[in-house]
């Protein structure tokens, strides 16, 4: 029977790797696409588009820090209806995954120390671009038989007319989440497991990644509400544990935090070394991880938000500012810490998993690495499930309703083939395509929010004219001028 197992392994083993080489031989024509996206595009995009907005709307992930934390306790009128906090927890189970782990060991090992400021940068002032396009997804959103949803795609369409742009813009949400995204955090996930002495690089990561396909699939056709009810409540418990260990290992190490704090801001404001390779600097690689983890102007999170039953729009624009701030400023903030001050030496060759491993294992010893595999496990699963969450929505905006059951059993058998795929390819490809595909989605949606701006700025002005006056806003499309008649606020 052994022989057999092992005959079946082979085979299967080598038909990945000849799909993986096939997806690798288009490895340095993606890796050039998106080194030159992120230097001449996205830099410019997204800090001069989050510096507007948080200009324009006086720095309102500050000014309004309150109200976050109003506006995500209100409870709906209708209790079956989804709260601020549960649209919240759907927009932050995508964001905070793999890339808080993962990707910020990243950015560490490969930028310096630097990519940890940058990565604040784009996360402070990205928290403001968030803002803006939950707030129209809110203005925009539809009405359906089970409750509110819309996203970038429809204040596209209604507020710009533009029906081939929001066609545009799903196809490059379907493509970002449910093949880049969902094959990255395939990977990651396998690749916790390299420290063990199980693991082999011919077959160990195709045999994770089919049993993580499996359950993923499991969950996709119907039988796996449990286990999505589960992990939804062992993410948040898990992550408390994660920031706990962080603050652990910190306090373990507190005469190293001065030095990691000169190091970061030093590393940041290194000019010549930045833009003598600007491709592989602290500057790039902030920028990408801070941007592939808290998704601030991707145009993402307005999906969740749109689905939220709220008296006023922007209260659900205020609840993602949040968070955006929870995903980097306190998530990847507490790895950033945990392997700073760990002692343990971020180089190129450990990037990724084995340097968070690495410093667990330093200070906690045997039992670090069994915990970041079991936290790993547990954001990588919820990730993909909310990932596909928003293929869903997309799919049903380019269908005009849900799919037919041939379709949806063709979107779901690949679904979980690209979960597969993922677990075999190279961690460089990978991080390539996501970091394509996700910059293509923002280069549609930040010009698309600047123009529709003006439509959150009034509704922002007219949320602060009731507070002030001691109302609980409610809210009127008429009163930020617009003329059409919306499923809602008319």
């Amino acid at each position: 029977m052994g022989n057999w197992f092992e005959q079946i392994l082979s085979v299967f083993v080598a038909i990945g790797k000849d799909i993986a080489a096939a997806f690798g031989a288009f490895g340095d024509f993606i890796s050039s696409l998106s080194g030159w996206m992120y230097t001449y595009l996205l830099v410019i995009l997204l800090v001069a588009g989050g510096l507007f907005f948080t200009v324009r709307t006086k720095f309102v992930q500050f000014s309004l820090l309150k109200e976050q934390f109003r506006a995500v306790t209100e409870k709906p009128k209708d209790k079956k209806s989804v709260s601020s906090f549960q649209a919240l927890m759907v927009s932050t189970a995508s964001r905070v995954g793999t890339g808080n782990i993962i990707g910020v060991s990243t950015a560490i090992c490969m930028g310096g120390y630097g990519a940890v400021f940058w990565m604040w940068v784009i996360a402070i002032i990205g928290a403001a671009s968030a803002f803006i396009e939950s707030t129209l997804a809110q203005i925009f959103k539809k009405r359906g038989p089970q409750g509110s949803y819309g996203g970038p795609a429809y204040y596209i369409e209604q507020g710009l007319g533009k029906k081939g742009l929001a066609l545009l813009f799903s196809v490059l949400l379907i493509i970002t989440y449910g093949v880049g995204f969902n094959m990255l955090a395939s990977y990651n996930l396998q690749s916790t497991f390299e420290g063990y002495s199980f693991y082999n690089p011919s077959y160990t990561p195709w045999i994770i990644g089919l049993i993580l396909a499996v359950v993923v699939g499991f969950c996709l056709f119907g039988g796996g509400k449990r286990i999505i009810n589960m992990t939804t409540l062992l993410v948040p418990v898990m992550g408390i544990a994660y920031i706990l260990v962080a603050v652990i290992i910190v306090i373990m190490n507190i005469g190293i935090l001065p030095d990691v704090f000169v190091k970061i801001f030093k590393d940041a404001f290194d000019f010549p070394a930045i833009f003598g390779g600007i491709t592989g600097s602290c500057l790039m690689y902030g920028i990408k991880r801070g941007l592939y983890s808290n998704e601030a102007g991707v145009g993402s999170a307005p999906n969740a938000s749109a689905s939220a039953e709220v008296s006023h729009p922007v209260k659900q624009g205020l609840v993602q500012v949040l968070s955006v701030f929870i995903d980097t400023i306190l998530v990847c903030s507490a790895t950033a810490f945990l392997c700073l001050c760990s002692g343990a030496e971020a180089t190129p060759e450990v990037s990724g998993a084995p340097y968070v491993q690495a410093a667990l294992t330093k200070n906690l010893g045997s039992f670090g690495p069994i915990f970041i595999t079991v936290a790993m496990v547990l954001f990588a699963f919820t990730t993909i499930i909310g990932n596909l969450f928003y293929v869903e929505k997309s799919f049903l905006y380019m269908n005009k309703g849900p799919l037919s059951k041939k379709q949806d059993m063709a979107y779901k058998l690949v679904a979980c083939g690209l979960v597969l795929l993922g677990s075999g390819l190279s961690a460089g490809l990978l991080w390539d395509i996501a970091d394509l595909t996700m910059g293509a989605m923002t280069i549609v949606n930040i010009p698309v929010i600047l123009i529709l701006g003006k439509y959150a700025y009034r509704a922002l002005d007219d949320y602060k004219r009731q507070r002030k006056a001691g109302l609980n806003p409610e809210f009127k499309s008429a009163s930020v001028g617009i003329k059409t008649k919306t499923d809602y606020w008319n």
